[in-house]
């Protein structure tokens, strides 16, 4: 797909990265609320789970004037997300929403070198103005090696322009120092460190061009394109350009279509419902409650109850429920350590 470069040049863009969990869409909803009056800004979405729920969730608490449009590539291993799905989806809604900015969401567990090796390429270098790497990250995993030993999560940091340590209202006393020494170590020099709660940071955080890609360091290894690739490609979902993603298929007669993924130290499980399956809101409050001592790492929803529509983000520190605007069909995502067939047992006690 070739662009009109009459219509689309030199778009702001900025990546917004960080772990699983950290409030990376919560933060990109923030950024969405305060943008200027009038801009139209475009969202491209990366998940690793195969059903994709962050762009149903953005989605469907924009109002019909707000002027954002949304694009998700679900199945995150970055070997996809990328390459051709990435850059279809990409130039689809760079021509669609010819915006004044373009935030990218990749998913908690992908690679960001390689993402931002395509937006770097020769294809992209009229269309988009690189700004500033954003990476969110919860000071308190500081602590717990599951992180700190993690590839991705370190990947995260030492390409961000602007660290944010975001739920700072949860912090302990030293968190903020420990945050401030480990970006010191694993980032570039001068990479900035503030804080947020909620995901709320100033829309200033965005503006200036990004330091590798401005060339204004010594690390364009970071955008190396046999390095982006070294990582084992682990994830076990199907390769197949003639079969429609499971974010995309059409929901079989059953009303239910299931996907799974696996990869990068974790599994994940989701499901579409079509719009006919109503959940029951008191027994799927108390399904959701129970996951997070099944030790789910991460679970996203977007589902239609007999209360109304709802999305649902349920991490390390909670669950959260907010009323949608829209939703033409429940989706649901669970990111753990490891795959459980009862959840989907339980899951289907909730439908009334």
């Amino acid at each position: 797909m070739s662009f009109d470069n009459q219509s689309v040049l030199g778009v702001p863009t900025n990546i917004i990265t960080g772990f699983l969990g950290v409030g990376k869409t919560t933060a990109i909803l923030s950024l969405l609320a305060n943008k200027p009056k009038g801009e139209r800004w475009a969202v491209l979405i990366n998940e690793f789970g195969e059903i994709g729920v962050d762009g149903s969730l953005v989605q469907g608490q924009q109002h019909d004037k707000a002027q954002v449009f949304i694009r998700e590539v679900a199945g995150g291993c970055m070997c996809c997300a990328a390459g051709v799905p990435m850059k279809i989806a990409l130039n689809q809604l760079l021509l669609k929403a010819k915006p004044d900015r373009l935030l990218i969401e990749p998913t908690g567990l992908g690679h960001p070198k390689e993402v931002m090796a395509v937006l770097s390429s020769e294809h992209y270098r009229e269309v988009l103005s690189l700004q500033k790497n954003i990476t969110l990250v919860d000071a308190r995993n500081l602590s717990d090696v599951r992180y700190t030993n993690h590839d991705t999560f370190n990947q995260q940091i030492a390409i961000a322009d602007t660290v944010v340590g975001n739920k700072a209202d949860l912090y302990q006393n030293d968190d903020l120092e420990k945050l401030a020494s480990y970006v010191a170590e694993v980032s570039r020099p001068n990479t900035k460190v503030i804080l947020a709660e909620h995901g709320k940071f100033s829309l200033s955080e965005l503006d200036g061009h990004d330091t590798i890609h401005g060339h204004s360091i010594a690390d364009e290894h970071l955008l190396d394109h046999e390095h982006s690739h070294e990582h084992h490609h682990t994830h076990n979902h199907v390769h197949n350009d003639n079969k429609p993603l499971a974010s995309e298929a059409i929901i079989p007669a059953s009303g239910m279509l299931k996907a799974v993924n696996e990869g990068e130290g974790f599994y994940s499980i989701g499901w579409r419902f079509s719009s006919d399956k109503i959940f029951d809101h008191q027994k799927l409050i108390s399904f959701f409650t129970k996951l997070s001592e099944l030790k789910v790492e991460r679970m996203k929803a977007a589902m239609i109850t007999d209360k109304g529509l709802f999305g649902y983000n349920l991490t390390l520190d909670g669950l959260t429920e907010t009323s949608l605007n829209a939703s033409s069909e429940s989706r649901i995502e669970l990111i753990a350590d490891t795959g459980d067939e009862s959840f989907e047992i339980q899951l289907l006690k909730c439908i009334k």
